[in-house]
């Protein structure tokens, strides 16, 4: 399989991610604003999920940019994160529907931290593949290493507060919201991948 038909399935994958949690959103039967604040929960969960999921699918994106072959631990290593991120419909809802309640909270994190260390192993499989230009832009990849940590603190914090989970997540997506260039940078400069 190419690397352009590797990314169109994952973008299809993803587009879908993205049709399913909007659909998990219910309307509510009130022509008034109030009617919204029930659903307030549903629609903050439903934005961080989409802001995850837009910094998933646009840094995937700049890494198969940056690749050269695609092999077979390639394949199964983007199936692996799509995996997780295929999951975040069903934790989106469940965390928005139980006004961010420990246990839904706990598991929304679970499924963060497993769709970064899913993205590291995609990344590695790539570089191993042949990617000097992705290996030359992800470096030390600082906040690729601390993402996994920071989730765990927030899965463990959970328990406690709730409330101190969501920061974390939201701290880190907003963190991942700030565009690096890097690949995109040495995209520009290099023929080679």
């Amino acid at each position: 399989m190419g690397r352009n038909r590797l990314e169109a399935f994952s973008d299809g994958v993803i587009a879908i991610i993205i049709t399913i949690m909007v659909l998990e959103m219910k309307v509510p039967h009130d022509e008034h604003l109030h009617a919204l604040l029930p659903v307030l929960p549903v629609f903050l969960s439903y934005v961080m999920s989409f802001i995850y999921v837009g910094i998933y699918w646009n840094n995937h994106h700049n890494m198969l940019q940056a690749s050269g072959k695609v092999n077979g631990a390639i394949l199964w290593a983007n199936l692996h994160l799509l995996f997780w991120l295929s999951l975040f419909p069903f934790v989106t809802s469940w965390m928005g529907e139980n006004h961010f309640a420990v246990a839904p909270t706990e598991l929304y994190g679970v499924v963060l931290f497993m769709a970064a260390v899913s993205y590291l192993i995609l990344q590695s499989c790539i570089i191993a593949a042949g990617a000097p230009t992705l290996r030359r832009a992800v470096g030390r990849d600082w906040k690729g290493k601390a993402s996994p940590a920071l989730y765990v603190i927030g899965i463990v914090s959970a328990h406690w507060s709730p409330t101190a989970a969501k920061l974390v997540y939201l701290g880190l997506a907003l963190l991942w919201l700030i565009p690096d260039r890097r690949i995109e940078n040495l995209l520009i400069d290099s023929p080679e991948r």
